[in-house]
């Protein structure tokens, strides 16, 4: 009987290290671009409002005669179609 043992070739960690680096470091400005503009919009004013929205329950909105899509409406009713 015949054993066979094999190794697999050792890959060059060098080049996937560096194609790793050099990827991160041309997606750096991009990803901080994104970051940026989502940093933006969780600041905006209407996201205060929704945070509130969110902190209140259904049976407080019904006590003030509105209702959760009610308030949404009203909180971006201005600039989207819902």
């Amino acid at each position: 009987m015949a054993d066979i043992t094999s190794q697999a070739p050792k890959t060059n960690s060098f080049d996937a290290d560096n194609r790793n680096k050099l990827t991160q470091v041309l997606t750096a400005p991009f990803r901080a671009l994104f970051n940026g503009l989502i940093a933006l919009a969780e600041a905006g004013p209407r996201m205060k409002q929704v945070r509130k929205l969110n902190a209140l329950s259904d049976e407080e909105l019904a006590a003030r005669g509105t209702t959760r899509v009610e308030e949404v409406r009203r909180i971006f009713g201005d600039q989207m179609y819902i």
